[in-house]
């Protein structure tokens, strides 16, 4: 007991005598500021690498990744509007689109028949230089609005691309697609067929595309872009043909007020100049008697 008393003094001596040296506590400031030091660091560095599996791996939120399949490609280009068939070298237009200022030759070509009456064609009607039947395409990519079987149309598919905008494929066969359906450009929507409207065509495709339900000419917008039709004044347009319909109304009644503003020659006239003959001859017998 007592040699561990003794030894218990010397101890404290030698601790005492080991702080008083003058680099014992800038080496234990320096350690310690490198221990803390060494710590920042390495939180920092880990939280550096977190940082960027967040920005390129998109791992803290797998439901909203932006790379998935089905994710909304906001940077795609906008398509341009394409023929409704595989080769457009291989068909060629039957009936053309009707146009208001199109000359009556023009006019006449464009005019669809049905029970002995005619209407002005809203769309074109396309058929294989073959005479036979071919798949029918999407114009467009787009969502499908409707599927119909009309008696007189035939089949009708209606394909929406923006709001407003959509192309109408009538007289199908064979129709492989259903409401709800997303179509991609090319994608085959069946094959054409007949309908009762446009009987002389025979097997044909009766293509439409419409802003705002107004019918354009299709040859117009072939190979020109999505955003042209949205930028369109369909309402000028049915301005325009309105009032070269109305003009042409004007030049028929102008013709009919020419006609009631020219003289009658008619059988009044002709009993005025009797009855001045005989005014004329009562004249003459009175001076003679």
């Amino acid at each position: 007991m007592r040699e561990e008393e003794k030894k218990q003094p010397s101890r404290k001596i030698g601790i005492q005598k080991f702080f008083k040296k003058r680099w014992v506590y800038p080496a234990i400031y320096i350690g310690a500021a490198a221990i803390i030091l060494t710590s920042f660091l390495w939180f920092q560095g880990r939280g550096t690498d977190d940082a960027e599996e967040n920005q390129f791996g998109y791992q803290n939120n797998p439901g909203n990744q932006i790379g998935g399949e089905d994710a909304l490609e906001v940077n795609s280009p906008v398509e341009n509007f394409k023929w409704p068939v595989a080769n457009a070298d291989d068909v060629e237009v039957k009936t053309p689109f009707y146009d208001a200022a199109a000359s009556e030759e023009e006019q006449e070509a464009a005019l669809l028949s049905y029970e002995n009456s005619f209407q002005p064609n809203t769309g074109i009607a396309v058929v294989a230089k073959n005479g036979e039947t071919f798949d029918v395409l999407a114009a467009l990519s787009g969502t499908v609005k409707a599927v119909e079987q009309d008696t007189v149309l035939g089949n009708v598919v209606i394909v929406e691309h923006s709001e407003g905008i959509e192309t109408r494929y009538q007289s199908l066969d064979d129709v492989q697609v259903t409401v709800g359906d997303q179509v991609k450009q090319g994608q085959v929507l069946g094959k054409a067929g007949k309908s009762l409207l446009n009987q002389e065509a025979g097997v044909h495709l009766q293509f439409e595309i419409r802003k705002d339900d107004v019918p354009v000419n299709p040859l117009a917008f072939f190979e020109k872009s999505l955003t042209t039709l949205q930028n369109l004044d369909v309402e000028n347009t049915e301005s325009a043909s309105d009032e070269n319909s109305a003009t042409e109304d004007e030049n028929v009644n102008g013709e009919e007020t020419e006609d009631e503003m020219q003289p009658d020659n008619g059988p009044q006239h002709q009993d005025s100049i009797q009855e001045e003959d005989t005014t004329e001859e009562d004249a003459n017998e009175t001076s003679a008697s």
